[in-house]
């Protein structure tokens, strides 16, 4: 069994509860041992200018108890450790990003109005941890355009060829290795592409779309592999789209088992953690769970 957990974050809310169970199934394809962590958020952390007698009382965490008690009788679990917590969960959760395999909580807290399509915690923990971060969305989300062209369980993976990250890919064979499943590789290039040539003037490029298409496919190979050398038995298939890289991730969410996206490396410029746009439209749409993957720390 691996010594870092699988964390599942819990607040009592109907996602958080599709999350551990997806959590739960995760820990059991890793032999990873699962801790259920709740947060208690109070006044003091989340308003300076509140001001309260004393910490709370110690007490049962309500919220692990009902897990506790859903849990109970299961045959063959992982092993299963219960944090209780107190803080802003957007900022205590990604700190324990920091020896864990994965984290995983779901779409909407307790606490978010029901019209969000993802709470502000879930954006700050997809951005911040130190692990992969899987939200998990709540059932029936529609997505538009064509459906996987053949069944099967699918991991599909965004890859940007002109920054390709080793731990996004890694990730997304990791994934499909445990679940017997192939990846699906979508690397989308800009089209229809446009150049000024007067003010107010636009005229398209002098550039073959088949050449570009052949070009970014050849490019997504190379990168795919050293980590079909790596996973043999896991099939891979690139596929170079043309436009909209979260619109195509959306659209292969339908019936996949994981979309898996990276987020933005530090840069001298903007030295905050960023997700990017692609990151956010998938999160916020994609029909599937989203594993959002830390790229691979500057050298220095």
């Amino acid at each position: 069994m691996s010594a870092a957990p699988v964390i599942a974050a819990v607040d009592g809310s109907v996602d958080s509860t599709r999350a551990l169970e997806w959590a739960l199934a995760d820990a059991h394809r890793r032999a990873a041992p699962l801790r259920v962590v709740h947060v208690r958020q109070y006044a003091a952390w989340g308003q300076a200018d509140v001001l309260i007698a004393g910490p709370p009382e110690a007490e049962g965490d309500p919220v692990l108890d009902e897990v506790r008690t859903r849990l109970a009788g299961r045959a063959g679990e992982p092993g299963l450790e219960y944090v209780a917590l107190e803080g802003v969960p957007g900022a205590v959760l990604p700190e324990l990003g920091a020896d864990a395999q994965l984290l995983v909580l779901g779409s909407r807290g307790r606490g978010g109005f029901a019209s969000l399509l993802l709470g502000s915690n879930g954006l700050a923990v997809a951005r911040d941890a130190a692990c992969p971060v899987v939200v998990v969305p709540p059932p029936g989300r529609e997505v538009h355009g064509d459906g996987p062209a053949e069944p099967g369980p699918r991991v599909v993976v965004g890859l940007h060829v002109d920054s390709p990250d080793e731990n996004l890919l890694a990730f997304a064979f990791d994934e499909a290795a445990l679940r017997d499943a192939r990846v699906q590789v979508i690397a989308a290039y800009p089209w229809p592409v446009q150049t000024w040539s007067a003010p107010g003037q636009l005229v398209p490029p002098p550039i073959d779309q088949d050449a570009v298409e052949h070009e970014t496919r050849i490019l997504a190979e190379g990168f795919l592999a050293p980590h079909r050398k790596r996973h043999p038995e896991v099939r891979a298939d690139a596929e170079a789209l043309p436009g909209d890289a979260a619109g195509h991730l959306v659209a292969a969410s339908r019936d996949a088992e994981l979309v898996v996206v990276g987020r933005h490396r530090r840069r001298l410029l903007a030295p905050a953690r960023m997700m990017g746009s692609v990151t956010q439209a998938v999160l916020l749409h994609a029909a599937s769970p989203v594993a959002v993957v830390p790229p691979v720390p500057p050298e220095d």
